[in-house]
């Protein structure tokens, strides 16, 4: 099993990569979205605003799977599966940050007057890297 520290994976979470998060609705189906996604120590994070599908999904089943595929080659990726933990705490830095890793902006302008950000801790319980070219 990979983990988040081997080389391979931490370029995909480092360079501007996106993500697919899968998260569970209330009936089972899977939900699918993509997303921006970052690496923090020993988990990676995502954001959000309150209110939408998948947070939603999130607060209520916090069992979640990220697929990071890279930008031009989708036969190398990782995919992480594992459990999130929601916050709300830092949450207006993070979507800062990831503005500016993905459009080089120093701040999120995406978001709708009222959005209230919440920021997903996702500690990993399996790590699969592929890298194919």
């Amino acid at each position: 099993m990979a983990s988040l520290h081997d080389q391979g994976v931490q370029e995909l979470l480092t360079d501007p990569n996106y993500a697919v998060i899968s998260t569970l609705n209330r009936d089972g189906s899977v939900h699918n979205t993509i997303i921006w996604i970052s690496a923090e120590d020993d988990a990676v994070a995502v954001n959000s605003a309150l209110g939408r599908k998948w947070p939603t999904n999130l607060q209520r089943d916090p069992r979640v799977t990220v697929l990071v595929q890279e930008d031009g080659n989708p036969y190398r990726f990782v995919e992480i599966r594992g459990t999130a933990t929601a916050t709300r705490e830092g949450a207006v830095e993070h979507i800062d940050a990831l503005a500016k890793k993905y459009n080089g902006q120093d701040k999120f302008t995406g978001g709708k007057p009222g959005d209230e950000r919440i920021k997903f801790v996702i500690r990993p319980q399996h790590v699969r890297y592929v890298s194919q070219a």
